[in-house]
């Protein structure tokens, strides 16, 4: 069964939502997925979802409240099939986490979506609510193109 773990920086916003929309989809589509999501950092380690990005997953009728962040462990290049980074510096330190024996494949998320290649998800922490609509629009996008190859 494919498993996918998300990791963004503090695993606050654009993992969980990333999470929530595969697993929206998913669901969608009566697909077995393993989904998660994790950090690069550890500061927000055990706490919810910025209220924020909760609320724009509601709005779309998502529950994220449950979740909590974590950090990244090596053990998670090994236990999921693919680790997928938000951006580009999340990727850079996940390579350098990454362990010889890791089995998952690593890629940027929006490399999932065609003609988005390379890019970055939007980081919505610092702005205002209109960025996580955003996010949200390019994390769905990206779960529907992840399932489409899985």
């Amino acid at each position: 069964m494919p498993s996918i773990l998300f990791v963004c920086l503090g695993n606050i916003c654009r993992s969980p939502l990333a999470e929530a929309a595969l697993r929206a989809e998913a669901q969608r589509l009566r697909l077995d997925l393993i989904v998660d999501s994790a950090g690069t950092g550890d500061w927000h380690a055990g706490e919810p979802p910025d209220p924020r990005a909760q609320a724009t997953a509601r709005r779309h009728g998502v529950e994220i409240s449950g979740l909590k962040a974590r950090q990244v462990t090596q053990a998670d290049f090994r236990r999921f099939t693919h680790v997928i980074a938000l951006d580009h510096e999340n990727l850079k330190n996940l390579r350098r986490l990454r362990p010889d024996d890791a089995t998952a494949e690593l890629s940027l998320l929006l490399d999932h979506v065609p003609g988005r290649e390379g890019q970055a998800v939007a980081d919505p922490y610092f702005g205002d609510d209109d960025g996580f609509e955003i996010t949200w629009a390019e994390v769905t996008a990206a779960a529907r193109g992840l399932v489409a190859k899985l």
